[in-house]
């Protein structure tokens, strides 16, 4: 082969770099992790220092051994993983495994794949970061203690199939805390006074909400309060008593980092942060533009830096100035602040180029890829742009001795707003709405007529408001993530399989896109609390998050840290098994009603999985398979359909009503009908597409997700004879 051995993680990448590097390179795929810890035993020899024993990862074998026979018939070996401690972690395995010298500039790093970094990295390749190695290799032993020794713990004396984890678990009783303060909520009643006011010329009335009485805060707890302050308003005019005026800026966000992607993609596109992920890991790795061939359309996803290149500011300032003219570009360039632990060398999630506008890619992204590079690409172009200017206008009325209060704002100068606006959670905690009579910071949009102090107002209405306070809100996926960030708990690359671990685990389910904490989840958190306190500290697990940075910066030997936390988990480890006896769990009660005893049955656990029992056992032994409906009616009977479990553990989805009913399907059924045949539609996999079929072989009508129609039956079957000439 000769010429030098590029080695990256997916082939995605591969198909990008290589496009670049040209020949005399040949790129080759990893498929992610190598080696790792076993999973069959525990893997990490504690006496000897906390040895770790790896071994290559089931599976990959082919790959090694093709990249063994590759790397022996090249002149070079470069190692082109993600620039993070996960990436630096690979090389180093990959190193090993290759038997590559240690002391060889075999490293290259680059945080998009362009011509331009590719062509960079190459040239200057580095030593693998063993400080790097260190703290993946460190975290990595860290959680396979946790896993490995806690989690044997729960299953024995909670229920099989549970875990616990240094982030997860803090994860976990943020929620439960948050749902424990919901409970202990008490909502407490107020009222607001609203004054709907008009100038004496005519126009259109505008409100005022009560804001002092006698020169003090306005409370009015009940309705007899507010009702006397109704009836010392009566028969009073409206004097404007004070305007004021005055200009303010409006700053633009900072371009996304891993966690801000992940709660503006959730709040915006309704998206979950593991979608997220997925997709920009796409965009990051490369996709086909027309034109250019595979192209890596956005920079290194994992990443807590806002820090932007050069190169980029000026190209995005280029773009700004010739789209929007020279007013929407600042003077100086923004700054931002990245935080003290983020990595130097990283840079902000940003478009490779900012002249691959969202339009231009229209034909090469799917909707939801196209949607996330939207996304990413108004956001880091709104923030190289000039903040926006608005007119806000405060103005206080006099009736008496009550001051009602109205406010209005109008945009003088959209700047970044041109492009782009931040969205928004709900408040983090219980209070009274301020409003716009009380925030004019956060006033809301709409102009005041022309005003001045002594001028009198006509009453057109005075309306009394009941109100009650609400309790904190739970969080959504974008929240926990935003909350996990501010308290140091995981790092950018965790947050994505953290949410799936804990719904995976049952610890909490997603309502209305909030997440409620199960049973099972309060149950495992205060075993956690009692027992494990540091494990579930959140305190001690952002300390330990810095600890891990220490070692990445070569601070901090990893052993020193492990040495410090593994007494202290052992002791109270041999604790709580000597102590902690069987905890029961409460059964979930569903509606379905026992038909042999009248009872409302509840959700028990087999060896098969979920299933539905009469609570009243030993008395009545009823049982029944648990079903998930999936929204679509029998099309033979008019009952629902459920999913099933074959004997072998294979999905299938049949009637509720069986064995009234047989009708049964390998590929779930959705509630449309083709429109040539009227057989019910099922959905069914083609490579990574999902697609919408007909199942009836003689029809083959397939209607691809987005509307486009191919006749998917037909092409397979073409794709067979050609294969097999049958």
């Amino acid at each position: 082969m000769g010429g030098k051995l590029v080695i990256v993680e997916s082939p995605a990448k591969a198909k990008t770099i290589t496009k670049f590097l040209g020949r005399g390179y040949v790129v080759r795929a990893s498929m992610g992790h190598v080696r790792d810890l076993p999973k069959s035993k525990f893997g990490v020899d504690i006496p000897s220092g906390f040895k770790p024993e790896y071994i290559p990862i089931r599976g990959k074998g082919k790959v090694i051994r093709e990249l063994r026979d590759a790397a022996k018939e090249a002149e070079k070996v470069l190692l082109a993983t993600d620039p993070d401690r996960e990436g630096e972690a690979i090389s180093w395995h990959l190193g090993e495994l290759l038997g590559l010298d240690p002391n060889d500039d075999c490293r290259i790093e680059f945080h998009e794949i362009t011509s331009r970094a590719i062509a960079a990295a190459v040239k200057n390749p580095r030593r693998i970061d063993l400080n790097l190695v260190d703290a993946q290799q460190t975290r990595r032993i860290l959680d396979r203690i946790v896993g490995y020794q806690l989690s044997p713990l729960l299953w024995e004396k909670v229920r099989r199939g549970l875990s616990a984890g240094r982030v997860q678990s803090v994860a976990v009783r943020l929620i439960c805390d948050r749902e424990r303060e919901i409970q202990a909520f008490r909502p407490e009643e107020y009222w607001t006074i609203t004054a709907w006011l008009q100038p004496q010329g005519g126009g259109r009335a505008f409100p005022a909400r009560l804001v002092l009485v006698d020169g003090k805060k306005a409370e009015l707890p009940n309705r007899e309060a507010a009702e006397e302050i109704q009836r010392r308003v009566e028969g009073k005019p409206f004097v404007v008593v004070e305007v004021r005026r005055k200009e303010r800026s409006r700053h633009p966000a900072a371009p996304f980092t891993t966690s801000s992607l992940q709660q503006e993609a959730s709040r915006k596109l309704g998206f979950s942060a593991r979608k997220t992920m997925q997709l920009a890991q796409q965009l990051y790795e490369g996709l086909e533009v027309p034109g250019e061939g595979a192209v890596g359309l956005i920079t290194y996803i994992r990443t807590d830096s806002v820090r932007v290149a050069e190169e980029a500011r000026s190209q995005a300032r280029q773009y700004v100035k010739a789209a929007f003219g020279s007013d929407y570009v600042p003077e100086k360039p923004p700054f931002y602040k990245s935080k003290a632990t983020a990595q130097g060398a990283h840079e902000a999630i940003r478009p490779t180029s900012v002249e691959r506008t969202p339009e231009r890619l229209k034909g090469a992204l799917n909707r939801d890829q196209l949607r996330l590079y939207e996304l990413i690409w108004r956001r880091f172009v709104a923030s190289q742009m000039a903040s926006a200017v608005l007119d806000t206008v405060g103005v206080d009325l006099a009736a008496g001795d009550c001051v009602f209060r109205a406010t209005g704002s109008t945009v003088k100068f959209p700047g970044f707003m041109q492009v782009y606006t931040e969205g928004r959670d709900a408040a983090p905690a219980a209070r009274l709405p301020a409003g716009p009579a009380e925030d004019e910071e956060e006033a809301v949009e709409g102009q005041l007529p022309q005003l001045v102090a002594g001028e009198r107002l006509a009453l057109q209405d005075l309306q009394a408001e009941q109100h009650f306070t609400e309790p904190p809100p739970r969080y959504s996926e974008a929240m926990l993530v935003k909350t996990m960030e501010e308290l140091g708990i995981g790092r950018p690359s965790t947050y994505a399989p953290t949410i799936e671990t804990i719904l995976d685990r049952e610890y909490v389910r997603l309502e209305d896109r909030r997440f409620v904490p199960t049973d099972l989840g309060f149950v495992v958190v205060d075993l956690l609390k009692e027992h494990f306190p540091n494990i579930i500290d959140v305190d001690f697990t952002a300390a330990l998050e810095k600890q891990l940075d220490a070692v990445e910066e070569g601070k901090v030997e990893g052993f020193e840290v492990l040495d410090q936390f593994y007494p202290g988990f052992a002791a109270q480890l041999a604790e709580a098994q000597k102590t902690l006896g069987r905890v029961k769990l409460p059964d979930e009660e569903t509606e379905e009603v026992c038909e042999q005893c009248g009872r409302k049955m509840v959700i028990k656990r087999g060896r098969f999985g979920k299933f539905l029992a009469c609570p009243g056992y030993p008395e009545c032994k009823n049982t029944r398979p648990l079903r998930r409906e999936i929204g679509v009616a029998c099309p033979e009977c008019g009952s629902q359909l459920v999913e099933r479990q074959s004997r072998k553990g294979r999905t299938f989805y049949g009637c509720s009503a069986y064995p009234k009913c047989t009708f049964v399907s390998w590929h779930e059924p959705v509630d449309e009908k083709c429109p040539e045949c009227g057989r019910l539609l099922v959905k069914r996999r083609q490579g990574r597409a999902a697609v919408i079929v007909c199942p009836n072989s003689a029809c083959g009508r397939a209607l691809q997700k987005g509307g486009a129609r191919r006749d998917a039956a037909k092409k397979a079957r073409g794709g067979r004879r050609r294969a097999g000439g049958k």
